[in-house]
């Protein structure tokens, strides 16, 4: 299993950078994982966008689902259009940036695959397990198993044993981390800091924890300082262009 980094911004993407945005590779297979922000400018640089095979969203904030919008111009407009692209949500999740376009003019480059937080999916050569995280919106954080890898993703989540389930024993816990060390008030149910998801990847005995959805503003330096205070295990920052090879 083949992870690369298009962009681990939180909010909305910092000069240069890019939101959340994650391709998972596994024998040929390509999935895209939340096309937020500016992420399919970075994506075109690696695949062509008929060679991306199917996406799954976790939640409909903009920073994890808008570019699904010029992934799917990209495959619409071409002369010799693709397939339909598989495309898995949580149901109305996608319902804003489907409607960007005029009606129809993108309705046969996807097909959209709405499923239920908690629903087992197998999404080509991927089993995915599917947990409802606590965010301000409906969110569903995934586990991805190919071969004997496990990748686990929370999406944009609040500190919750439900994740710590769901990342039991992976093999890489990609968690969400918007501030360093202290979450605001107003957000500590909905979203994390890098201090709590190095507690949850200890607690989840994960093999390795990777830092992503840093609000611009956020040191990553202190982000991956507070986890470590918290986990043992390897610990570092989604940064775009970074591959990690799971295998």
């Amino acid at each position: 299993m083949l992870l690369t980094i298009l962009g681990g911004c939180g909010a909305w993407p910092g000069a240069g950078q890019a939101c959340s945005g994650y391709l998972v590779e596994h024998d040929g297979f390509r999935l895209l994982v939340d096309p937020g922000y500016a992420t399919v400018p970075r994506l075109l640089e690696r695949v062509a966008a008929d060679q991306v095979d199917a996406v799954f969203v976790t939640h409909g904030h903009p920073d994890h689902c808008a570019d699904l919008n010029p992934l799917l111009r990209a495959r619409a407009l071409r002369a010799d259009p693709p397939a339909p692209l598989p495309v898995y949500s949580l149901p109305g999740a996608l319902d804003a940036v489907l409607a960007l376009d005029r009606p129809g003019m993108l309705a046969d480059a996807y097909v959209l695959r709405e499923f239920t937080a908690g629903d087992r999916l197998d999404i080509g050569p991927f089993h995915a397990q599917t947990r409802l995280l606590p965010h301000s919106v409906p969110n569903s954080g995934v586990r991805l198993t190919a071969g004997d890898r496990v990748l686990v993703y929370t999406g944009d989540s609040g500190p919750s044993p439900d994740l710590v389930d769901l990342a039991r024993g992976a093999h890489l816990l990609l968690a969400e981390a918007t501030y360093a060390d202290e979450v605001p008030e107003d957000s500590r149910r909905h979203l994390s800091s890098a201090r709590q998801a190095g507690r949850q990847a200890n607690e989840a005995d994960a093999r390795r924890l990777l830092l992503t959805h840093l609000q611009p503003g956020t040191d990553p330096a202190a982000a991956q300082a507070a986890a470590q205070a918290e986990y043992d295990g390897e610990t570092g920052i989604a940064t775009a262009g970074l591959v990690i090879d799971l295998s």
